[in-house]
């Protein structure tokens, strides 16, 4: 597939531009599921809107606005989920949208048992998967902190991404507990909130040292697209949400990947995490059965796993099959200044990075959705202002 336009269904995007762009960039036009004002609307491969503020209210809502969309047109759209609320909305709802939509999704069960970080636990030592040992606790106002039984330092994650758990790390997906000392001191703060939490043996090294194998599996249960890449950096630096990364060709990576595949009898798309240990050895830390930020890189990389999913799903011929080629770089701006900065890079070694970068998220020649949003924005402000100059005359007037 190219960029000249796919004669076939929309495909329905619950995600950001970078779920979009590969798309895009395959010649398949978009709706997009996004709240107002958000820059995937202003994308040149977006045809149709349905805006929706938040996918963890009135979901019932939410179905009836997409079969409502869907239903109407001429062929079945495609539906995309690039988050783990949309994840969730799609496998639990999955019987309704499927009237209207084509998707591939695990069965229910292994969704739910990937997403919650306790039920992951328990399937993956059945399953006898390399994972960290790890216990589920939920401290409660007035509690003493429990015994763990596990070797520190340890980190301590949500069972599942919640805004409560905001209120205890900020914007860190996690925190590194260095001693038990350590962990009897932030109980007390654990317990104001009353999460169930996943409390896991850390894994020596930094964020960089996280590797992932990305996947596409179709019905048959055949690998149709797949890469590897590593974090470069992200922000916070510890526990954070990635602002650089990298394409590679770790073959040990893409073996285990393959071989969990078949452990867990996947079907779709999923990214599997791992951290690479000072010996070298892989551990699994997370499964996710869903799109991802990762697809845009993997695209301009040479494996454009939404196009694959795309294709097989109306019928029409898979590109043809590439292997991506490594050192293929993402970033986000500003954050990966932040980070940079935040690990003592200079900004004279930084912008010669950045310049090199491959592929910088919402900034693409092409299309340009920032200025677009930024333009949309400042009119719509205008707009509002001079509304109210208006109103404000007329009542003086008056």
């Amino acid at each position: 597939m190219n960029r000249t336009s796919v004669v076939g269904p929309m495909a329905c995007v619950m995600g950001d531009m970078n779920l979009v762009r590969p798309l895009g960039l395959a010649g398949v036009s978009c709706a997009v599921v996004v709240p107002p004002g958000n820059p995937a609307t202003y994308s040149r491969f977006v045809r149709a809107v349905l805006p929706w503020e938040s996918f963890s209210k009135n979901l019932d809502g939410l179905a009836d606005m997409l079969l409502r969309f869907g239903t109407v047109q001429q062929e079945r759209p495609v539906l995309f989920f690039e988050e783990d609320s949309h994840l969730l909305f799609v496998s639990r709802y999955r019987e309704r949208l499927g009237q209207a939509f084509r998707f591939i999704l695990p069965e229910v069960p292994l969704v739910e048992k990937l997403v919650d970080k306790a039920r992951f636990q328990i399937l993956a030592e059945r399953l006898s998967l390399p994972v960290p040992a790890s216990r589920r606790i939920r401290p409660r106002p007035g509690s003493t902190p429990v015994s763990l039984d596990l070797r520190f330092p340890v980190v301590i994650k949500p069972l599942r991404r919640r805004s409560p758990w905001d209120q205890i790390a900020g914007s860190h997906k996690a925190i590194e507990v260095a001693t038990e000392k350590a962990f009897r001191e932030l109980w007390p703060r654990l317990a104001n909130n009353e999460m169930d939490l996943l409390v896991q043996e850390m894994i020596p090294g930094p964020e960089s040292r996280i590797e992932s194998y990305h996947v596409y599996v179709d019905h048959r249960g055949e690998i149709a697209g797949e890469f590897t890449g590593r974090k470069i950096r992200t922000y916070p630096t510890s526990c954070g949400h990635s602002t650089a990364l990298e394409t590679t060709d770790a073959a040990d990576v893409a073996s285990l990947g393959r071989t969990l595949v078949q452990k867990l009898d996947l079907r779709g798309v999923a990214k599997f995490d791992f951290k690479r240990d000072p010996d070298g050895a892989l551990h699994l830390l997370e499964v996710n059965p869903r799109f991802n930020l990762w697809h845009v890189l993997g695209a301009r990389a040479g494996v454009n796993i939404p196009a694959l999913v795309y294709a097989d799903l109306t019928g029409q011929p898979r590109p043809l099959p590439a292997k991506a080629h490594p050192g293929v770089r993402w970033c986000t701006l500003p954050s990966d200044f932040i980070a940079a900065r935040s690990t003592g890079i200079s900004l004279l070694s930084w912008l010669p990075w950045i310049i090199r970068c491959e592929t910088i998220s919402h900034l693409n020649w092409d299309d340009p959705v920032l200025l677009r949003t930024a333009w949309h924005r400042g009119i719509s402000n205008a707009s509002k202002r001079l509304s109210h100059l208006v109103q404000s005359a007329t009542r003086r007037a008056a």
